[in-house]
């Protein structure tokens, strides 16, 4: 091998070093993927999938309680697959809602002149709240509906569209997680 081939070998290797440490030593932690690749997560403070100026329908201020399992639902009134899902999701939440350990939040970005006609025409009893503003990284998308279950800052599981959310398969991930806590 020639000097010329040698100098550019070395100057690439170099080049290939410099990176590498930068990114071990210099790299902001919060831009590193999470071990569960489901999102980027402040390690510190485990918050960054928690929605923050959610209100709830009266809007009072509602803040997501940390500490328990969180089913969060993403979806809008005029959306077909959320309007065919949300009569599983009242299953779910009936099985659920004297649970201590469990909170479920069903999130719009609509007003409240909207969502309420709509929840007193179908009858449902659902916690029902309101967000505007950016979503956190974790939960960001523009489908819905967007379903996530959440625990300790984590995103355990994640459905974009419509689901089935009253079957054995989600009830024993929810009951395997409340054994947990």
């Amino acid at each position: 091998m020639g000097s010329i081939p040698k100098k550019i070998l070395v100057f690439g290797l170099s080049i290939l070093a410099f990176i590498a440490i930068y990114f071990a030593l210099f790299a902001p932690k919060d831009e590193l993927p999470s071990e569960t690749g489901n999102a980027v997560l402040d390690k510190q403070n485990n918050t960054s999938v928690y929605l923050t100026s959610l209100t709830d329908l009266k809007g009072n201020p509602v803040s997501m309680d940390k500490n328990k399992l969180v089913f969060l639902n993403v979806w809008a009134t005029w959306c077909g697959p959320c309007n065919m899902e949300m009569p599983g999701i009242q299953k779910l939440y009936n099985q659920y809602k004297d649970n201590d350990k469990i909170d479920f939040y069903i999130v719009s970005d609509e007003d409240a002149e909207t969502v309420n006609p709509f929840i007193a025409r179908k009858g449902y009893e659902l916690p029902f709240y309101q967000f505007a503003g950016p979503y956190p990284p974790a939960l960001d998308g523009n489908a819905i509906p967007r379903t996530y279950i959440i625990y300790n800052g984590k995103v355990l599981a994640e459905e974009i569209g419509a689901s089935q959310w009253d079957r054995p398969e989600v009830i024993d991930l929810i009951e395997k997680q409340l054994a947990e806590i």
